[in-house]
Formats: C-alpha cells, sequence, structure tokens
C-alpha cells in the first residue's frame, strides 16, 4: 500500500490515519516523522480529510544498533547524537520504505515495529554502518553474508563533547548570557505547538537541552499519555508545528524566563526568583516564523504580556496582524467567535451602539492617575474620561497614587491633548458608566499612558482572554510595564515613597493670623488650586510652606452655587463655578495675601499665567464688586473698568442692566445714604486734562506718606546698582517699576496697557498718580520687598460739580485755577461717594474761615461761582445732600447774574457747553 506521510512528529503523540499491516513482508512508502536514536524512526501517514494528525509508528532498523542517546538520569553513550544526527539528516521528512520483520508490544497506543528500511534505493542500515554511527548487533545464530558484509562497514568511535539535558542550574544567569545571540539548535521534541524541547549548539562542543515557549503565542494543550485529553485545537496546533520544525536545525533567540503573574502594584524588586523550567524565545528559520503562522490558522492566541520582548522587532505588531486576519476567517480557535451586532469586524474594540469618536479638547481636572476631566473643543460638553488599559495605583493602599496624580496633573491640565474614544465601559455595580480614551499630547504624538507605566507609576490592565475592549496601543503599554520592572522604577522598585505631613494655615482664624504676617513679607508666592469651591473662592496648596489654606478674592463677590451648604444656588453661581473650575482648577498660581476672614480663610489676589483671577470673574459678568474692599486694592480702577465692560457686553450677571434707567432710578428714589463727615488732610499729587480732567490725592493723616519716603530712599539706592531684565515684557495689570521721564527717577508703577508690538507701556504710578507711555528699556519687574506699602495715590474727582471741559474756551482757564487752588497746598477733602475705585471729594481750604462754620464753603462751590465749573446733573447721591444742593444752585445762579465764566455771555443751558 502506498502511504503519503508528513515530516515530523513527536514520538509522544498520535491519531491515526493510514492502517499498518503487521505483516513481517508488508513493505509501505511512508515519509520518516522523528528519529529517536541512530537506529529507531518514528513514522507517520498523511493526515486525515479534516486535517487531522496521523498516529505514529516507532520502527527499531534490525540487526544494527547505534550509540544511546542520554537523559537526565544518564549521559549520552560516545557519538550517540552524532549518530542521531547523521540518521536525522538523511530521512527525516523524506518518504521510504520499510518491511516490519516482526512486532513488539506497542506503548502508549504507539504500535513498534523491528524491520529494514529503504530511502530510494538505499539501505539506510548499511548507510549507517558505511559512516560508522552505528555497528552489526552481534547474533546467535552463524553469520550470514549479509551480516559479513555489514560488519566491515563498522568504523571507529570519536568522542563528544558534554551535554546537559536538564534545564540550566541558574537560569537567569544562563539567560543572561545567551540573551538576544543567535544560537544554532536543533528541535528535539515537541510537547504542543507552542512548546518546544530544543538542542541549544554551544560554544565548546557543549549541548544544553532546554523547554523553549515560543514569545507572543500560546497554542492549547496537546494530547499526551492516554490519560491526557487534549483541549480544542491542540493536537492540530501540535501536528502543525511538528511537520514544519520537528527535528530540524533551526536558531534560537532567547528573550525571558517567565514571570509570574502577580498582583497589580506588588514589588517584583523584593520577591524570589521563582525557578524557571521553561525559557521564553523565537525560533528562526528561513521558513518564516513558526509563531506568526499559528496564530494566523486559529491555532495559538496572542500572549499580551509577551509585548515588551517582541515590541522593538515589530513581532507583536505581525502577530496581532496574524490574529485578526485569522479571526476575519473564522480559524481554528475563531470558529465560533461571536459577530459584534453592530456589524464591525471581531476585535475593533467597540461596544454595539457607541460611536468611537476622535476630536481635540482641554484637560479641565485630574481625578487620579488614571482619570481626567476634558473639556471638548468647540463645546461646552465636559467629559470625563478613564485612561484604556491603565491602572494607576490607588491613594488608600499606594504611596505612588499622588505620585501618578502629579505627574498627569504637570503634564496635562489645561493643555490641548487628543482624545480617541477607544470603547465604553458599561456601569458594574457601583461603578458608573465610563469612557475609556487614549490621551495623546505633545502635537499628538505621546501617549500619555505609556509615559505613566514606563516611569513605573501604573501598570497596564489584565484583560480577560479574547476581551477586545482596550487600548490600540496595548502592546506598547506591556512594553513600557516590562521596561519598569526591569529598571525596578517607581512601583517596581520595592520602595515607599515618604507621605508629606500638610498642614491646614486655615484650620483656625488665629492659626491664620499666625501665618498672614510672613505670607505678607514673602509678597507673591507660587500655589496651587487644589479646588474649586465657589466662582471667588479656592482652596490652595503652599509648597514652600506645606500648608493648605482657604482662599477668597479680594474685591469681587461671586454668586453661591447650590451645595451642601447653600441650598439654592444664586443667579449665575453655577456658571460662576464652572468657569473657575474650567480655568483655575489644579492650576499653578501665584498668590498675594490681604487679610483673613474671621473662619480663616485667606482673603487676596490670585494669578494665573499673570492673569488677575479677580479681573477675569468681574468681566465676564460672573462676579459684583464689593466696594469695601475693591477700594483699597491698588488696582481698584482696573477692577470697575472691567465691570463696566461687562455692563456694556451686557454679559451673564448684567443680562438684562440698562444705564439708562438705572441712574434715574436711583436719583427719583433717593437710595444713596450720605456717608459719614469724615474730614481727611490731602494734598493733589497729580492733575491730569487729558483725556478728560481728573486728579490724584495722596493721604497725609497717617502713616503712608512717611512709609513712603523710606521705601522712596530705598528704592532710589536699589536701583542704582539693579541691573536691567533683558527680554522683560509687561503685562496688564502687574506691578513694575518704570522711570518717570519728569525727573527721570524710578517709581512704583501699575501697568494698564502693554504693547510688545510697540515695546511700551502705559502706565499709572501708583504712588503719585501721574500717567504715561513708557518704553520697555525704562521698566523693570518690581522687587517683593516694595510690594507690601499699598499705593499712595488715589484717583478723584470733585464732587457734586463737573470742570469746564474741553469744548469750551474756558477749559484752559478752569485747570490752571484749579491747580492755582491746588496744587502744592495741603487740603481738607471729604469724601462723599466712592465709585469704581474713584473718591468724589469735598475740598476744602483750610485757610477759609467760612470753611469751619459752613459745610457747603468748598473749592468745588467756587469755580461755580468763578463759572469754571458746572453743577451736575443726574448724579445718584446728590439727593443724599439736600443743603449742598441747595447751596450749589444758589452759587451757580449767582454765577449767571455776575456773567462769570462761561456765563460771560448770558446764561446758556449746560447742554450747550
Amino acid at each position: 500500500m502506498q502511504v503519503a506521510i508528513s515530516p515530523h512528529v513527536t514520538p509522544e503523540i498520535a491519531t491515526i490515519l493510514c492502517t499498518f499491516s503487521p505483516s513481517k513482508n508488508c513493505i509501505k512508502n511512508v515519509v520518516e516523522s522523528s528519529v529517536l536514536s541512530g537506529d529507531t524512526l518514528v513514522l507517520r501517514g498523511r493526515p486525515g480529510p479534516q486535517g487531522q494528525p496521523p498516529k505514529e509508528r516507532v520502527l527499531h532498523l534490525a540487526d544494527v544498533s547505534a550509540p544511546r542517546l542520554g537523559n537526565a538520569q544518564r549521559d549520552d553513550e560516545p557519538l550517540a547524537f552524532e549518530s542521531r544526527d547523521f540518521l536525522r539528516t538523511l530521512v527525516v521528512g523524506k518518504e521510504i520504505s520499510f518491511t516490519s520483520t516482526h512486532s513488539l508490544p506497542s506503548t502508549d497506543n504507539t504500535s513498534r515495529d523491528f524491520g529494514h528500511a529503504q530511502l530510494g534505493d538505499l539501505d539506510i542500515a548499511v548507510e549507517l554502518l558505511k559512516s560508522g554511527w552505528a555497528k552489526v548487533k552481534e547474533n546467535k545464530r552463524d553469520d550470514s553474508d549479509t551480516d559479513v558484509a555489514r560488519k566491515a562497514l563498522e568504523a571507529e568511535a570519536r568522542a563528544l563533547g558534554k551535554v546537559y539535558y536538564t534545564m540550566p542550574p541558574d537560569p537567569q544567569s544562563f539567560l543572561n548570557e545567551h540573551k538576544g545571540k543567535n544560537i544554532d539548535a536543533l528541535v528535539e521534541s515537541v510537547k504542543d505547538g507552542s512548546t518546544l524541547r530544543v538542542r541549544l549548539m554551544l560554544p565548546g562542543d557543549v549541548h544544553q537541552i532546554i523547554n523553549l515557549a515560543l514569545a507572543g503565542v500560546r497554542s492549547p494543550r496537546a494530547s499526551g499519555r492516554e490519560t491526557e485529553i487534549a483541549e480544542p485545537w491542540g493536537d492540530e496546533a501540535k501536528f502543525f508545528t511538528e511537520s514544519r520544525i520537528g527535528q530540524r536545525a533551526i536558531r534560537v533567540q532567547l528573550l525571558a524566563l517567565p514571570t509570574p503573574s502577580g498582583i497589580p502594584f506588588s514589588s517584583s524588586a523584593s520577591a524570589p526568583p521563582a525557578p524557571a523550567s521553561i525559557i521564553i524565545g523565537t525560533v528562526l528559520h528561513p521558513a518564516g516564523n513558526i509563531a506568526e503562522h499559528l496564530v494566523a490558522g486559529g491555532l495559538a492566541r496572542v500572549v499580551d504580556w509577551h509585548a515588551g520582548m517582541l515590541g522593538a522587532s515589530g513581532g507583536m505588531e505581525r502577530l496581532r496582524l496574524a490574529e485578526k486576519a485569522a479571526k476575519e476567517k473564522r480559524l481554528g480557535l475563531y470558529e465560533n467567535i461571536p459577530v459584534p451586532s453592530n456589524g464591525s469586524h471581531p476585535g475593533n474594540g467597540a461596544l454595539p451602539g457607541h460611536e468611537r469618536v476622535q476630536f481635540d479638547a482641554q484637560v479641565i481636572r485630574i481625578w487620579s492617575g488614571d482619570q481626567i476631566s476634558v473639556l471638548q473643543k468647540g463645546s461646552s460638553k465636559e467629559r470625563r474620561l478613564q485612561l484604556s488599559s491603565l491602572r494607576a495605583p490607588r491613594a488608600e493602599t499606594v504611596s505612588y497614587a499622588a505620585e501618578a496624580k502629579e505627574f498627569l496633573r504637570k503634564k496635562l491640565i489645561g493643555k490641548i491633548v487628543h482624545v480617541k474614544i477607544d470603547f465604553v465601559r458599561p456601569a458594574e455595580g457601583e461603578f458608573e458608566e465610563r469612557e475609556c480614551a487614549t490621551i495623546r499630547y505633545g502635537g499628538g504624538n505621546i501617549n500619555v499612558a505609556e509615559q505613566l507605566i514606563d516611569k513605573g507609576l501604573a501598570t497596564a490592565l489584565r484583560h480577560k482572554r479574547d476581551d477586545e475592549n482596550r487600548s490600540p496601543d496595548y502592546d506598547k503599554l506591556t512594553a513600557a510595564e516590562q521596561s519598569a520592572v526591569a529598571e525596578a522604577r517607581g512601583i517596581h522598585s520595592g520602595k515607599t515613597l515618604p507621605v508629606p505631613r500638610i498642614g491646614n494655615a486655615s484650620e483656625t482664624a488665629a492659626k491664620a493670623a499666625q501665618f498672614l504676617n510672613s505670607f505678607k513679607r514673602i509678597g507673591r508666592m507660587a500655589a496651587q488650586v487644589l479646588n474649586v469651591t465657589s466662582g471667588s473662592r479656592f482652596k490652595l496648596f503652599i509648597p514652600k510652606e506645606n500648608q493648605t489654606l482657604t482662599f477668597v478674592l479680594s474685591g469681587p463677590r461671586g454668586p453661591n452655587e447650590s451645595n451642601a451648604i447653600v441650598e439654592k444656588a444664586e443667579p449665575y453661581g453655577q456658571e460662576a463655578f464652572d468657569f473657575s473650575i474650567r480655568r483655575y482648577m489644579q492650576r499653578d498660581v501665584e498668590v498675594e495675601f490681604d487679610s483673613t476672614d474671621k473662619s480663616g480663610g485667606f482673603i487676596g489676589t490670585l494669578y494665573v499665567n499673570r492673569e488677575n483671577v479677580a479681573l477675569e470673574l468681574v468681566r465676564e459678568g460672573l462676579a459684583t464688586i464689593h466696594a469695601y474692599s475693591a477700594d483699597a486694592l491698588p488696582w481698584a480702577k482696573l477692577l470697575y473698568e472691567a465691570e463696566a465692560e461687562a455692563k456694556a457686553a451686557k454679559r451673564n450677571i448684567w443680562a438684562n442692566y440698562n444705564e439708562d434707567e438705572a441712574i434715574p432710578a436711583a436719583v427719583e428714589n433717593g437710595n444713596e445714604a450720605p456717608l459719614k463727615l469724615e474730614y481727611l488732610d490731602v494734598i493733589i499729587s497729580d492733575v491730569r486734562s487729558k483725556p478728560d480732567f481728573s486728579f490724584s490725592v495722596q493721604m497725609l493723616n497717617n502713616d503712608g506718606i512717611a512709609a513712603l519716603e523710606r521705601l522712596m530712599y530705598d528704592f532710589s539706592l536699589h536701583h542704582r546698582t539693579a541691573p536691567p531684565v533683558p527680554g522683560f515684557t509687561p503685562r496688564g495689570g502687574e506691578l513694575v517699576s518704570a522711570r518717570f521721564s519728569g525727573d527721570g527717577g524710578w517709581y512704583r508703577a501699575k501697568v494698564r496697557r502693554s504693547s510688545p508690538a510697540k515695546k511700551e507701556a502705559e502706565l499709572s504710578f501708583i504712588d503719585y498718580g501721574n500717567q504715561e507711555i513708557v518704553s520697555f528699556s525704562n521698566i523693570r519687574p518690581l522687587d517683593q520687598k516694595f510690594r507690601a506699602l499699598p499705593g499712595q495715590a488715589q484717583d478723584a474727582r470733585l464732587s457734586f460739580v463737573t470742570l469746564i471741559g474741553p469744548e469750551s474756551e474756558y477749559h484752559d482757564e478752569a485747570i490752571e485755577r484749579f491747580q492755582s487752588l491746588c496744587a502744592g497746598r495741603k487740603l481738607i477733602a471729604n469724601v462723599d461717594h466712592r465709585e469704581n475705585g474713584l473718591l468724589h471729594l469735598r475740598l476744602i481750604d483750610p485757610a477759609d474761615p467760612a470753611s469751619a462754620s459752613d459745610p457747603a464753603a468748598c473749592l468745588n462751590a467756587d469755580l461755580v461761582r468763578e463759572g469754571l465749573a458746572i453743577v451736575e446733573r443726574k448724579i445718584k447721591y446728590a439727593p443724599a445732600y439736600p443743603d449742598m444742593l441747595v447751596k450749589l444752585q444758589a452759587t451757580s445762579e449767582s454765577a449767571k447774574k455776575d456773567r462769570a465764566g462761561i456765563y460771560e455771555f448770558g446764561d446758556i443751558s449746560p447742554d450747550d457747553n
């Protein structure tokens, strides 16, 4: 009977395909399967019609014997390997004919025969004898002519080097010595599709036999002894590998030892290495990578945790492509894989009903080392995302949790990132549904999850078999983890990070007061926004002091949003809260402290990238001005300008604001109450006629002037030696020191507007009130030691009256008259009204005897009497001062009667001026 039989299979497993007759004279054409020794062959027929692996048959060559190969208990007999290798090279994979002279009892359901075998016209036993790899058995009978001829062919044996049949006693050292090298080897046997027993041909004529697992794949278990049952497709996978590389010369590249799966975040560095019975590696063969072919045929699955070994060479990517092809064709292990209901191919990672989307977004919050919130570009939709296939340490168990969260904060907060939704994790138990995404930054090239894992601040998630809901970069994540483990980085180092002891400076009002003075001496300090409790209230962390504190913005008052304390939200409270969350949450900031409140909260100014947070909230119409605290600020005018801008644009709180209706209503209803009389000693420090008439005053009845004199002395000394700052660009609202063109001296100033294109800025000198445009070369950052003293100049205007405007020919005369009355003189002032940081003043000449008995006797009235000022109409606080109004109206009538100033040519209405 002619039988075509496939080339390679080990003697351990056989499923019979061809019927072999036990007849002693039956000659069959077969293909030799493998060689057990120099005189023993394993034969196998062709596969069955469905590809079933056929059974094996062992043939012992009659009348010859070859040296026995060794095992773990005994060494090789001399020339055993050479003898076996000669026979292997001669016949493996080729069609032979054999004659069974008699049969032996079968073992493990495998037939055994004695007989003769031929390769074409060659007698295999004769070839062995001629080459000296076997000898004729001693017979009890007389030698026949054939026996005599065979004995004449025997050759002398040669010595052979050492052979090691057991695994190296120190597998890690053995691996370190040979890792990554191409080693000549021979496949001794195949246990299953992905597990081989190979003989490594090492230098010095040393043979080391090892168990080798194919890197990146795992085949089902094959059947062994009669009691062992194969897993589905296990025998087919074994036959596939045997038939291609069984007892073939190959090259092996050793890569790693298997590691226990372990618990995530357990310290691999401190665990003792487990004894290894197998080494992971690749088999290099001119016909291709057997692992890739196994996967492509559906006879093996990809092993995720081998990605680190194969990632650099692209091996894992090729295995994934092979796996995808097998799934699409539904081969082998994937023949019953379910078809997704959305019609997509298996392995795309999408859940039915959810669209795989990509978009750019801004990161607005870091929840933990593996969860963030983003604000999608062009949308107000906030999305909370889980990093795909990543697990960060948890705060309650691992000290690296804060480190992972801080890493994400520094890398991502406030940045624009590229988001790809990989899949949606359904709600389960107490866990809500969560979108899982790959987050890239730096132009969309850097996967932040891979960075976290590489630094040892997270691990790749252990997915279940066939779980396709995973990161598209999963192999890179596992490779990064293997690198972190090898280098003992982060959670793999076995070290525990110290937990810092952080205090709470706002614990009590008394404790806050203790910190306030030192904070104010330091000046502007670096901080982090830990939380936003309302639009204008924050929780900060001061790294330099290792303290947290409650912080309230000085100047604005933000509406409250609904929370556990505030039952009902104020209008636009939620909008203000959302604005601050998205702009300032977890940002690095700078903070200046002014005071504390009764509950231990700190009050001051917050800057994000030199942006004044109070100004931004007011400008967006998400906070109103708290006049009591705002008027004392050196940048109060900017705050009121921001509110005016919000009102004009009708933003948020001011959506229904109507200025034309608001002023008359206030006047008519007399809502304004007169301020308490408080006479202050002042000096006019600056008078401005452009764009409109205004002036600034300094208060003389406090310690400010003396403190200013001391500061200016030190300020002058400082600027004699202070070097310029190359490339300094002042920003709006920033405190600086600047050279005043009037006398060439250096003074403190506030930047009103800055033009980098023109390299000049419009400044307001905060101690004298002067304003001018100064080039960048004459502006420097204000040193912290000169920031403690508040600005001594306050913007002011005349109460109740308006100086004649530039449209009148009497304008210049009015300005000159005001300067002659006020310049360089100490005056007494009463504040009648505060508006937008501007003081409405009644100026009194202390040398005027009438002022002692008449509160209406003032320079304001004198200017009206001379026809150089007019009583202002629609002043909302005027009804609160009826006596003053009566006095001014009488004075105006007197000016008209005397044809003074603008009334020189008769009575004219104010609208004509």
